[in-house]
């Protein structure tokens, strides 16, 4: 029962928490947990960003990991960042289940032997499509997934090269490497799974206000978002499923047995 009711789960925090999102969704780790936690779990937050870490003692306690966004670049070489790449090295080798989003996603391409950059066509802020892999094994019709869902952007940099072993197994037509799985055990997605439009609005603000992106982006990132919104549901089902090993349902249905198994 334990294996079913007491799944520990860790956030590996790449980004400092805004106030805004603080004070709605509880940090950027409270907007990952209200997307992927279930009843019975246990998830722990680590601010990898300020040099926060689990010990190489405590990695097996772990089911899965998840490694947030940033606005720090995944091609840098900030001690922080060298540090995450040797912790996510270690967590390959012990085959941990490692769901990687937006800078998760990049420097896990990094650390496998992948190549990050700028992306030669500039920044991507706003709502996309992205295209499933037919190869890919995951069965979207057992998950009732279509072959393309919309997805909330926020990035300049991508993959530009993965290693061989790494397959793509989603794509837009702006980013060649949307997403890619390397083994049963490590996924990463370009876009934001967890993010809603308001969010994405809030975060458009930050990067005016850090000189980021000029005000003429920001209004065409505002009015393409506002067209239609990210298929938030299917992307819960599909991340739930890639790092618990089932389908959101049947995460329902687990949180019942738990509560059944107490009673």
């Amino acid at each position: 029962m334990s294996n079913i009711c007491g799944k520990r789960f860790a956030v590996l925090l790449c980004a400092e928490d805004s106030e805004y999102v603080k004070k709605k969704y509880g940090g950027y780790s409270g907007v990952f947990m209200k997307m992927l936690a279930e009843e019975g779990e246990i998830w722990e937050v680590y601010k990898v960003a300020s040099g926060e870490f689990p010990q190489d003692d405590e990695l097996n306690l772990y089911d899965g990991f998840v490694i947030t966004g940033s606005c720090s670049d995944a091609h840098g070489n900030d001690k922080w960042i060298h540090d995450l790449l040797t912790l996510l090295n270690k967590l390959q080798s012990m085959n941990k289940k490692t769901l990687g989003i937006c800078f998760g996603h990049q420097i896990l391409g990094r650390a496998l032997g992948g190549k990050v950059s700028r992306s030669p066509t500039g920044w991507d802020i706003g709502v996309r499509t992205i295209t499933f892999s037919p190869s890919w094994p995951l069965a979207l019709s057992s998950l009732q997934l279509p072959s393309q869902l919309s997805i909330v952007e926020c990035h300049r940099d991508e993959i530009r090269e993965l290693p061989a072993k790494a397959e793509v197994i989603g794509w837009s037509d702006k980013t060649g490497i949307e997403m890619f799985r390397y083994g049963d055990h490590i996924m990463g997605i370009q876009g934001h799974p967890e993010y809603s439009t308001d969010i994405l609005f809030q975060i458009i603000d930050r990067l005016i206000q850090r000189d980021f992106i000029t005000e003429d982006i920001a209004v065409d990132a505002r009015e393409k978002a506002a067209l239609w919104d990210p298929d938030m549901e299917a992307w819960k089902r599909l991340c739930v499923n890639f790092l618990k090993g089932h389908s959101h349902k049947n995460g329902m249905e687990n949180e019942k047995f738990c509560k059944e198994a107490h009673a």
